[in-house]
């Protein structure tokens, strides 16, 4: 996901996204664990796409406050 596309969403689209990218990780960590992960890089990307929106979440509300 690029920043570009999070600018464009609003707060409660930025929560939600990040909430299913979260469980997302989750289900990926379960598969990890019992050896059936195929794409390991897919976590990586994830964490980093959560990063990204979390950022975008404070700027948001910095500007609200």
């Amino acid at each position: 996901m690029k920043y570009t596309e999070l600018k464009d969403m609003t707060l409660t689209e930025l929560l939600a996204k990040g909430r299913d990218m979260r469980q997302e990780v989750f289900n990926l960590r379960l598969q990890q664990a019992s050896g059936q992960l195929e794409k390991p890089a897919r976590l990586r990307a994830l964490r980093r796409d959560i990063a990204r929106t979390e950022t975008q979440i404070t700027v948001l509300r910095r500007k609200a406050a």
